[in-house]
């Protein structure tokens, strides 16, 4: 079974959660991080999870990046 997925408009998805759990990061970084994560994981065979997956991966690089 293939998943057709619209690579841009999944990114953009993830990129809006993640600028809500990080307000205080500039998009421009969010989006860096985001598109990193994707392209790494997207000629891998999780393409099912592929939204998850990315989302968790820049989550993570953020958290690390952010101050607290």
């Amino acid at each position: 079974m293939s998943t057709d997925i619209d690579d841009e408009e999944t990114v953009r998805q993830i990129v809006e959660r993640l600028q809500k759990k990080f307000p205080d990061v500039p998009r421009d970084e969010i989006e860096r991080v985001a598109q990193t994560e994707f392209d790494a994981l997207a000629g891998r065979p999780v393409r099912d999870y592929l939204t998850i997956l990315t989302e968790r991966a820049a989550k993570k690089q953020l958290k690390k990046a952010t101050p607290r």
